[in-house]
Formats: structure tokens, C-alpha cells, sequence
């Protein structure tokens, strides 16, 4: 059996590991690791003037870094990533470390929609910086046409620095190992492109990653029912509360974290221990592994995705 080597940095960066960590230390089976948990634009925030930004901008925080999963096959050392942030040069680095890697660059790159902080890191594969060649991004059809048809997006694909791999909702692709993912519709704000999740799934574990939905309510799919059928699900955030932004919250909706545990409360303990919280908006008390916030959601049973985690498929 080969040792997956853990990197220091992920090591001195993450807090309070889920117990999954310690499980797959040493294993050949492929896992999920946690790339980021915030929402698209950071923490801290443009222009933000809150005590939640305000330290933050002097002594920047390492572990917050916008939302993504990778995806380790340790076998081939095969890697994904799911979607390019902003903060995707870090995050290439620590999945290569993680998948033992000679190259830096991922076996593929699946987007869920066209919002700044889910696709803008494709530039690093421009010319301007890694001059990648050919890299699969993997996207529903108005993804792909608004990456093919818009600038600067349309100069990775006419210089091949990646080349565009469709997808069909409900329609499952297979990667290494009888590795699936299958995207799936979920309503959000549509304005540029489709908005999909995925199940990531290996012949014995699946998980579902929703970083973005407009209310549990609007979906076709009963949420609960879909948490049902797999082992982790990876769940929009993005508000505790409808408290934390001073804008009509109408124009940005998501599932509030005190919505959704309302919504989840009569789910049994294991159930409840599948739902990992995730794309934190820079204003949520979760990312704050102190706050009483995030104590009470610990203590009624859910989990709070952190830079790091890792989780057996």
C-alpha cells in the first residue's frame, strides 16, 4: 500500500480536521479534499469597511479561499478540480502535492456556472501565466458557448490552452477508476450561463457539491430526499442570516444556514453528520471557527467545510 503524503502547508493551514482526515492518511482510494469554503469574492471583501474584514486586509487569513473540491485518484495520481477560482494558483499547488503529481495542472476542470469566483481562474491558463495546453474544462452548453463566444475566455480555446469537454444534466461522465460525476440543474442566476451541481461518486461513497442554489423551495429535487442517497453534501451557505447584508437580499437569494438546519432538524444524527456548509460569504460567522454561530451548528449535529478536510469516496 503507498502512503498519501500529507503537505505541511495544508497540515499548518487547516483547523479542527473531520474525522474522514485521519482515515485516509494512509489509503489508495480515491478522496475529496476541500480547496476553499468562501464565496466568489474573498474574504476580505472589496471595498468591505466591517470588523469582519477589517483585521484581514493587515494580516491576510490563509486558509479562506474561495470555493472548490479536488478530486484525488491515488492509484494514477490522477487529479480534478472543481471550479477555478480566483485562488486557483494555491489550489493547483496543494491538489498536485496532494496527488504526488508530476504536473501541476489537473486532468480536468469542471465548472458549475458563470459567476466571477466559479470560472474567472481559467485566466492563469492563458498565456499571460502558465500557457497550459489543452486543458480539459469540463461545462453544460451555455457554459461552453459563453467561454467559446466572449473575451478574454475565447482566447484560451482558440490557443488550445483548453479545450471545452461538454456536458448533459443527468448525464454521467467516468473518470479513473469507475470514478462518475454527473451534473445536475439546480435555479440560480442564470445570467451568463446554466447553474449545475455535481455527484462525484466511486463504486462504494458519493457526494453531492451545491455551492450555489437560490432556496431549497425553487429546486425540482427534494434536497432532502437527494441527501438521502449519498455520503457528503457539500451545501450552499453563502448567509447565516438575513441580517448580514445591507442590499435586498431578493436580488441574492440563497438557502440561510438557519433555514436550511430548520429545513434538516428532524434529519437523524447521520444524517445530519453528511451536510458540510460551505461558500461562506465574507460577512458569515461560520468562517470564524469560534464564533457561537459556529459552535451551534456543530452542536445540532452539521459540519462546516474547512480548508483541507478530506473525504474517503
Amino acid at each position: 500500500m503507498r502512503y498519501l503524503m500529507v503537505p505541511l502547508l495544508v497540515l499548518m493551514q487547516c483547523s479542527s480536521p473531520q474525522k474522514e482526515d485521519l482515515d485516509t492518511v494512509v489509503s489508495e482510494e480515491p478522496y475529496l479534499i476541500i480547496l476553499g469554503n468562501v464565496q466568489d469574492a474573498g474574504s476580505p471583501h472589496a471595498a468591505c469597511r466591517k470588523d469582519c474584514c477589517a483585521e484581514l486586509f493587515e494580516n491576510p487569513d490563509k486558509n479562506r479561499m474561495v470555493v472548490s473540491l479536488g478530486l484525488i485518484e491515488p492509484k494514477s495520481r490522477s487529479n480534478w478540480l472543481f471550479e477555478a477560482t480566483p485562488d486557483l494558483p494555491r489550489q493547483i499547488k496543494i491538489l498536485s502535492k496532494e496527488a504526488q503529481s508530476d504536473s501541476e495542472i489537473p486532468d480536468g476542470i469542471f465548472l458549475t456556472h458563470a459567476h466571477i469566483g466559479h470560472y474567472s481562474g481559467l485566466m492563469f491558463l492563458g498565456k499571460e501565466s502558465m500557457n497550459a495546453g489543452s486543458v480539459f474544462v469540463y461545462g453544460m452548453p451555455r457554459m461552453e458557448n459563453f467561454l467559446a463566444d466572449n473575451g478574454p475566455w475565447s482566447q484560451l480555446v482558440q490557443l488550445r490552452n483548453i479545450a471545452i469537454r461538454g456536458l448533459k444534466s443527468d448525464s454521467s461522465i467516468q473518470l479513473a477508476d469507475e470514478l462518475t460525476v454527473t451534473p445536475f440543474y439546480v435555479p440560480h442566476r442564470d445570467e451568463f450561463s446554466e447553474t449545475v451541481g455535481y455527484k462525484i461518486a466511486s463504486p462504494s461513497k458519493s457526494a453531492l457539491f451545491i455551492p450555489d442554489i437560490d432556496k431549497w423551495s425553487k429546486w425540482q429535487q427534494d434536497i432532502v430526499d437527494e441527501i438521502s442517497k449519498v455520503d457528503y453534501a457539500f451545501l450552499d451557505a453563502t448567509f447565516y442570516d438575513s441580517n448580514e447584508v445591507n442590499r435586498d437580499i431578493a436580488e441574492i437569494p440563497h438557502p440561510f444556514v438557519i433555514e436550511s438546519m430548520r429545513l434538516f432538524e428532524n434529519l437523524s444524527s447521520e444524517e445530519k453528520s453528511k451536510i458540510h456548509f460551505i461558500h461562506f460569504n465574507h460577512t458569515n460567522p461560520l468562517l470564524n471557527l469560534g464564533s457561537d454561530e459556529s459552535k451551534m451548528v456543530l452542536e445540532k449535529g452539521f459540519k462546516i467545510a474547512r480548508l483541507g478536510d478530506r473525504f474517503r469516496l
